[in-house]
């Protein structure tokens, strides 16, 4: 449980500050709409951002299933672990 936490933190935090850098590049990118490498930069950030957004909802169904698959086998042995 505490490891689902862990990865869930890191990859939230990853988000927040790629999207900080989305920002200040889209800001950049109005005032200097003509420079080529700022526009790189920004599609390679959204990029980034994108796929950390697509592993974070991984991580949650890889939560669920692992939870339901301990419930299922283990639920005589322990009770089922609570996210929260």
């Amino acid at each position: 449980m505490e490891a689902h936490l862990s990865r869930d933190r890191a990859i939230k935090t990853c988000i927040g500050q790629t999207s900080e850098v989305v920002d200040q590049l889209r800001e950049q990118r109005a005032k200097d709409g003509d420079n080529m490498t700022t526009i790189k930069l920004l599609r390679k950030e959204q990029t980034k951002l994108k796929l950390m957004r697509s592993e974070l909802n991984v991580e949650e169904v890889v939560n669920d299933r692992s939870l339901k698959v301990f419930s299922e086998r283990c639920r005589i042995h322990y009770p089922t672990p609570t996210v929260k």
